[in-house]
């Protein structure tokens, strides 16, 4: 593997977004296909939820395994170089997810998290997430 010079990391970097992610537009079209309807990224709520299902006090993260650390997933480790930057802001992340999840909790809220790993099998993610959110209205 060829190491990146700054500027292509920088550019690498710049690319990534945090809302409308391939995993999540993939999730959502996949319910919004069998009838679920749901809000997108409410403010108003800890940890800005991907997916929102306010009548149903439900919300869905899609979590990408490098950035949110997935213990059981390849692609949630800690990079080998630059171990000094990595390893403190994927923590921050991890303690942002926890308490985000917990303050949802608080309020009376349900949460499901799903990997991004997780939809490369789309049936097993679809029925995990039909079997958390109940029949669609």
């Amino acid at each position: 593997m060829d190491k990146l010079n700054a500027e292509r990391r920088s550019a690498n970097m710049r690319q990534i977004r945090s809302k409308n992610t391939t995993p999540e537009l993939q999730l959502r079209r996949m319910l919004h296909r069998l009838g679920y309807r749901f809000r997108l990224h409410r403010k108003d709520l800890p940890g800005k939820p991907d997916l929102v299902f306010p009548s149903r006090k439900k919300a869905i993260f899609v979590h990408g395994c490098f950035w949110h650390q997935h213990p059981e997933c390849r692609e949630g480790r800690v990079p080998s170089t630059r171990l000094e930057y990595w390893a403190p802001k994927l923590i921050r992340n991890q303690q942002r997810d926890h308490a985000a999840q917990s303050a949802l909790e608080e309020q009376g809220w349900q949460f499901l998290v799903v990997w991004e790993c997780d939809l490369k099998d789309a049936t097993a993610t679809l029925r995990s997430a039909k079997r958390f959110l109940g029949k669609p209205a």
